[in-house]
């Protein structure tokens, strides 16, 4: 198996401030690094307006995450991060073709 390129995006509870944020996007990115996989770019958008209510929320802290690792770390990533309701939505993609 080879690694690969992926964007994560991932809206977490607006009412986190920036600390907690970044320490709640660091503690998931372990996952990557532990596995072998390095992570190369993490941009924090801050709060933003959602498109559409999401349990209740309007607004959401957006934070964009380009990583390179295996499927199987990234999967694992993705369900980490569904367990997490401090995490409103998330969405892995896969960079390289």
């Amino acid at each position: 198996m080879s690694a690969h390129k992926y964007e994560l995006m991932l809206i977490a509870n607006p009412e986190l401030d920036e600390h907690a944020l970044r320490k709640l996007v660091d503690q998931y990115l372990e996952t990557v690094t532990n596995e072998k996989g390095t992570v190369d770019d993490i941009n924090v958008w801050g709060r933003r307006k959602l498109a559409y209510e999401i349990n209740g929320k309007t607004e959401g802290n957006y934070v964009v995450v380009n990583y390179t690792a295996e499927p199987t770390t990234s999967d694992e990533l993705d369900r980490l991060l569904n367990l997490n309701e401090a995490i409103v939505r998330t969405k892995i993609l896969r960079k390289d073709k």
